[in-house]
């Protein structure tokens, strides 16, 4: 009888070869597929935040008859006559928290408001020591000045007031915020400490004056404004927007530029340009635009984009419609002062912004933004007319009765 032969069939080397480099070029053609899908959920994700966060103001209002109000607490932890709003303070909030204090029960944040408005113990460090830490020298109700990193509420990271897409996590930026409120086209609009003096006391009439000229916007710092004082119509107006937070990268749209001057002035000139918008462009660096050159006036940690939630600077928590999205963020001052600040985040191409009526809109880098070199809106300049700065400058004011078609 013959013997059966009997082969063993299997991959050749080549064709092992040929089965791989096949996987890798279907792994290279899903792979920007998956990474594409996953930023489409992560910015529905970021949306849906945002429409909750637009649900609360328009649930406070139901409740206040009002929005809340940027720039409120308790007052001075001193003599009026010698304190100042500015300084840091334990045992007061100094009337800086932002209007995201207000809305945090109304968007299922209740445990933590709790502790907010009445006095608690416990300390980031877990210390025993004052503030805070003890019985006999317990937080205040409504909390130390913002800056204070041992006050739990002010170091802790919302998820709400978080978008996806933005890696942005942990120190020096603890309770980082991802939407900031809407304080119209003029940056000496937000001018602290707004309607009042540096003691907090009502202002006098050439600083109110000075202040309303120029307050465009559906928030105000430190003035509670009502759904009604919005003329241009709830729809038309823009009432909060997306901020990228900072990554300590010297990106432009997150660390802003400090002390480039005044924003008094009726026009800019060649040799006196501040009021001008785009006085911090040449310290981009050219080789990489969406970055700052290494210097000194550039802000870090806790004084960048998105730091701290709970504080009403215009860093932290305010975004103008002046320069278009993730444009660079150019301030007079410090962080305390007032600055040229637009919305920003980490998609592709533009960012979200939150409408009067509670819709939730996509703001492309390429909105029409008019002149971007017309000088500062200011008391002495531009108050009551329409916004220089087109589309993105009109759905920023709450009353220049310009039109905002093309949205």
């Amino acid at each position: 009888m013959d013997r059966q032969r009997f082969s063993k069939s299997g991959f050749t080397l080549v064709e092992l070869l040929v089965v791989i480099a096949i996987i890798g070029v279907l792994v290279g053609l899903l792979l920007p597929a998956v990474q594409a899908a996953r930023e489409a959920a992560r910015r529905m994700s970021c949306s849906n935040n945002f429409k909750q966060i637009g649900l609360a103001i328009h649930n406070y209002h139901a409740a206040y008859d009002a929005m809340p109000k940027h720039g409120t607490g308790t007052g001075l932890r001193q003599n009026p006559a010698i304190g100042t709003w500015w300084e840091d303070s334990d045992t007061t909030s100094q009337a800086e928290l932002s209007a995201l204090v207000g809305l945090t029960p109304f968007f299922e944040q209740q445990a933590l408001w709790e502790q907010i408005s009445n006095p608690m113990i416990g300390r980031v460090d877990n210390g025993t020591g004052a503030p805070g830490g003890n019985a006999a020298n317990p937080w205040p109700a409504m909390g130390p000045s913002p800056e204070d990193q041992q006050y739990r509420p002010w170091m802790t990271d919302i998820p709400t007031l978080r978008c996806p897409s933005d890696p942005g996590k942990g120190a020096p930026m603890s309770g980082r915020t991802n939407y900031a409120v809407c304080v119209g086209d003029s940056a000496a609009g937000v001018l602290q400490p707004g309607p009042v003096d540096d003691q907090l006391r009502p202002a006098d009439n050439w600083r109110a004056e000075i202040h309303g000229g120029a307050d465009r916007g559906p928030f105000t710092t430190r003035t509670q404004r009502q759904f009604r004082d919005i003329l241009d119509g709830l729809a038309n107006t823009l009432v909060m927007g997306e901020i990228a937070t900072d990554l300590g990268d010297l990106d432009k749209r997150t660390s802003p530029s400090i002390n480039n001057g005044s924003v008094w002035n009726a026009a800019p000139s060649a040799t006196d340009p501040d009021g001008n918008p785009l006085e911090c462009r040449g310290q981009i660096d050219p080789a990489s635009p969406l970055f700052w050159l290494n210097g000194n006036n550039k802000q870090t940690g806790q004084n960048t984009r998105g730091a701290i939630w709970s504080h009403f600077q215009y860093v932290s928590t305010q975004v103008t419609t002046i320069l278009p999205p993730n444009t660079e963020v150019c301030a007079t001052g410090h962080q305390d002062s007032t600055g040229v600040a637009s919305v920003s985040s980490r998609h592709q191409g533009g960012a979200h912004v939150l409408m009067g009526d509670g819709a939730v809109k996509f703001i492309t880098d390429s909105i029409e933004a008019g002149n971007s070199n017309a000088p500062n809106i200011t008391f002495y300049n531009g108050r009551g007319k329409p916004s220089p700065y087109g589309l993105w400058g009109a759905l920023g004011t709450r009353g220049a009765k310009e039109s905002v078609q093309g949205l």
